[in-house]
């Protein structure tokens, strides 16, 4: 069993990373596999919706989206994180997202899915709202805690002195490994995910 930890930050080490660190270190205790996975400092291109991926699975530009779609086939579980900027995730974050899903939806359907978010101060909540809409339409299960899943600090030393924050994500990752664990043992039972209805698609118009 593995869980994928998407840190959507530029920053390597910064406080996002701190959080899903707490997380990680919790689903090892639990017998959970982890693997931090870095979105980095480099240009990042957004959807040109061109739907090529449709037909092929993965993102026609071929960087580190198409290499976590790669890892996300055989993880059994998805924590995002995302620093925020100007009360909403960043950027780089939301174009990552937008390809990732868009792409490789189906590596993530129905494999439990968390979100965290990190702020000196606010934007949080407005940042988790718009993360868990890519869990909420992907059908997965949202994996929650004993609070919202966010950490606040402008340092990874002031986020470690989070202690309510910190709990929280030992909490998630907690969660996290017995969702994962009550889905395996349903799998070994016969108790397979649902088939979706895709035949209809309706707009505002008609």
């Amino acid at each position: 069993m593995k869980v994928l930890l998407l840190n959507g930050s530029p920053r390597a080490n910064g406080c996002t990373f701190t959080a899903l660190s707490e997380v990680a270190r919790i689903l090892n205790e639990e017998g959970i596999q982890t693997e931090i996975l870095q979105a980095g400092n480099k240009p990042l291109q957004d959807c040109i919706a061109c739907r090529r991926c449709k037909d092929t699975g993965r993102c026609v530009f071929d960087d580190v989206v198409n290499e976590w779609i790669a890892k996300a086939e055989d993880a059994d579980g998805f924590v995002f994180g995302t620093p925020v900027y100007y009360a909403h995730p960043s950027g780089r974050v939301l174009s990552l997202l937008d390809r990732l899903f868009y792409a490789g939806g189906r590596a993530f359907q129905h494999k439990p899915g968390a979100v965290v978010a990190s702020a000196r101060r606010a934007g949080t909540t407005a940042s988790l709202d718009v993360m868990q809409k890519y869990l909420g339409i992907s059908q997965m299960p949202v994996v929650s805690s004993t609070y919202w899943c966010m950490v606040h600090g402008n340092s990874p030393d002031e986020v470690r002195q989070d202690l309510e924050g910190l709990q929280t994500m030992r909490n998630l990752g907690r969660n996290m490994a017995w969702l994962i664990k009550c889905i395996a043992a349903g799998r070994e039972k016969g108790i397979e995910a649902p088939a979706a209805e895709y035949n209809v698609m309706t707009n505002f118009i008609r």
